[in-house]
């Protein structure tokens, strides 16, 4: 069995999204990946080169004024170098945000990441979960309660810090994370028996 190579490339800038973050390392981790956590603010060579050698990239940002953060757009911009050599053609993709407000616009975030994915030249995983919290049997504490398709959402009170990152937000970007790693696990696999 192949060990795919996971990097999560983020930026949090109140910590909320690094617990996120380290939900998708952990359940990677779970899945059997080799898992990379990456700060992209400040980012340095030996994590670009990280990231060059992964299998799998998961973008993960908050979600600030309807867009991923200003440093986030700043290691999207300097991708281009990988863009121009297609250096990540071929290479899964898959993202996961933040933001106060329960839609807050996050759609659009994971939306920016899916193109820059495709720019890149690389395959999209998106959330392969159902909606939760949406029926009258329903609860908060269900899995994707914010009921996204693209990537994990998360949404946590704007005057509340990282330990009140919503417990099934949590596992959802875990079960993002373990499906990143299954999927990734699926695609070394097939391109080593090609």
């Amino acid at each position: 069995m192949t060990t795919p190579v996971v990097s999560i490339a983020y930026h949090s800038g109140y910590g909320h999204t690094a617990v996120l973050a380290e939900a998708v390392r952990a359940g990677a981790a779970e899945a059997g990946a080799e898992v990379h956590l990456i700060d992209v603010e400040g980012i340095t060579e030996e994590q670009w080169a990280l990231l060059d050698a992964s299998d799998a990239i998961v973008f993960g940002s908050p979600t600030y004024m309807g867009t991923a953060s200003g440093a986030f757009h700043v290691f999207a911009e300097a991708t281009s170098g990988r863009w121009a050599t297609q250096a990540w053609q071929d290479k899964l993709a898959a993202g996961f945000t933040n933001s106060a407000s329960k839609s807050g616009d996050k759609l659009h975030t994971l939306q920016f990441f899916q193109i820059l994915a495709a720019q890149l030249g690389m395959h999209w995983v998106g959330l392969g979960l159902l909606p939760g919290w949406n029926s009258s049997t329903a609860s908060e504490n269900d899995l994707n309660r914010l009921g996204f398709f693209l990537g994990a959402a998360a949404q946590t009170n704007a005057d509340e810090g990282p330990d009140a990152v919503h417990k099934a937000d949590i596992a959802t970007a875990e079960h993002l994370g373990r499906r990143v790693t299954e999927t990734a696990r699926a695609f070394t696999s097939g391109r080593a028996a090609a």
